[in-house]
């Protein structure tokens, strides 16, 4: 190792059972800084199948007593849990800043976050879990019941690397369930700190695992082994339609959060320096490295040329660069490979028709950093009209109707979320009933989500229940009817 290169932490372990343990193989991979690529912000285990066999085998012995708790003593752990969390916030905000570039402003707020969802599913112990309904004959209660499913996989990704794994986990485990959560391969880090903090509230061994490694190993284990009875999977599309298709062979429960390609409609009437806020926000925090980032920027002929120069006036003010820097809003993306991606994604658009408008290029000889890009003039089967490149890349085009602009809006596979600005309640209800995203933003950008309401697309972009809110409960409980006659004497 050169002069040049950091270690932040020694080598962390796999948390299986209620204890620490290396890989059974005694593998580990290096995870490095996207800023600064020479950095090795970390050491962690390659997890083999036998770390998740083993996995696997501790939430199976730990289901019967944790489903058995009542709920109220469950939720008792997620207080402990949340209060971890927010102790060690910004740690949790370096370290996610440190592997996986996301700006240190945003990571902030992301830490907090999973405190705040871990004490919103602390409720669900005392919301019902059932219906009581009229009898068709005397004597009897006729009632239905939600049961946990047993065992859940979740295979999570690194883009939100502690809000994710916290709001599967969550309903998870407050309705009985025990978990075995994949974390993203790019962000270990953040994700352990979940394990740690419920470590610290001394959740019962076995209800909670946590591995580090490929997707291909550990989730190819979670998804075919049937100890697992459900799997709530978050990435990419090809990768979501395998585990769905291998899964539902089994006859496993499986929800998929899958990508997007999200338009932002900009109607004449709109509040043009809202829109534009919105647009540059949603399109380029993160470094668009978000499945609800802003794709398309679709505005009204008689305000384009108004909202096209205070896109670009914004592009201009943006502070791009060093993702701990508390002011950047744009760092880098997660590593060499993506940027490549998105680099060919971008030569593509320009063999297309498309004019740069801004952006376009690597800007850091060093980290993985892309300027924020700004296309016109694509056809709207160009690549990047109708498929998700994941990062700091959209296109702005024109249209004249409303009719048009939902047509367009709608003339993609995906499904995820969707924004209009305007003032017209006319197109307002218009476009909540007609455009097809299962996350609807009315003057507000195409990022965000709120902890206590479903979270999920459409078409192409989801599969199984929502997640989040109590629509959590369709996925991580089984339904069941209860005829219970009195006796007749």
């Amino acid at each position: 190792m050169s002069e040049s290169q950091t270690v932040i932490e020694a080598p962390a372990r796999n948390y299986i059972g209620g204890t620490w343990r290396e890989s059974a193989s005694g593998e580990t991979y290096e995870k490095r800084n996207p800023w600064r690529p020479s950095e090795i912000t970390g050491v962690f285990p390659a997890s083999a199948v036998e770390d998740a066999q083993a996995a696997i085998e501790a939430a199976r012995e730990a289901f019967p007593a944790w489903a058995a708790l009542p709920a109220a003593g469950r939720a008792a752990f997620f207080g402990k849990a949340a209060n971890a969390l927010e102790a060690r916030a910004e740690q949790v905000a370096q370290d996610m800043t440190a592997e996986m570039g996301k700006p240190l402003r945003e990571s902030r707020l992301e830490a907090l976050r999973a405190a705040t969802i871990l004490r919103y599913s602390a409720g669900e112990a005392w919301r019902p879990i059932g219906q009581l309904y009229e009898p068709s004959v005397p004597n009897q209660r006729l009632f239905t019941l939600r049961r946990p499913l047993g065992v859940v996989g979740l295979i999570t990704p690194w883009n939100f690397p502690i809000a994710i794994p916290v709001w599967k986990l969550a309903p998870a485990l407050i309705y009985g369930n025990t978990v075995v959560l994949k974390l993203g391969y790019e962000a270990p880090r953040t994700g352990l700190h979940v394990a740690e903090a419920f470590a610290e509230a001394c959740l019962p061994a076995g209800v909670l695992n946590v591995l580090t490694g490929a997707g291909s190993t550990v989730g190819a284990e979670l998804v075919r082994n049937p100890g697992i009875r459900a799997i709530s999977f978050t990435g990419s599309v090809p990768v979501g339609r395998s585990v769905r298709d291998e899964a539902t062979a089994r006859d496993c429960r499986v929800q998929l959060e899958l990508g997007g390609h999200n338009p932002l409609i900009v109607a004449a009437d709109a509040e043009v320096d809202r829109a534009v806020e919105a647009a540059y926000a949603g399109a380029f925090w993160s470094a668009g490295q978000k499945c609800t980032a802003t794709r398309r920027i679709l505005v009204q002929e008689a305000v384009y040329d108004e909202f096209r120069d205070g896109l670009l006036a914004r592009i201009v003010r943006g502070k791009v660069g060093d993702p701990s820097d508390p002011e950047v809003e744009v760092g880098p993306v997660v590593n060499e490979s993506a940027l490549d991606d998105i680099l060919g994604a971008i030569a593509r658009a320009r063999g297309e028709g498309g004019d740069v408008l801004a952006g376009g290029e690597r800007t850091d000889e060093d980290g993985y950093l892309i300027a924020p890009t700004l296309f016109e003039g694509l056809a709207d089967d160009a690549e990047l009209s109708c498929e998700e490149v994941f990062g700091p890349v959209a296109a702005l085009c024109r249209y004249s109707t409303l009719d048009e602009a939902i047509e367009r809006a709608n003339a993609v596979r995906f499904g995820l979320s969707a924004s209009i600005f305007t003032r017209d309640l006319y197109a307002v209800q218009r476009f909540t009933q007609e455009i097809g995203a299962g996350i609807i933003h009315v003057n507000s950008q195409t990022a965000g989500a709120d902890v206590h309401v479903p979270f999920g697309g459409v078409k192409g972009s989801g599969w199984g229940p929502h997640e989040q809110g109590r629509a959590a409960l369709e996925f991580y409980t089984e339904a069941v009817t209860v005829y219970q006659d009195a006796p007749l004497a």
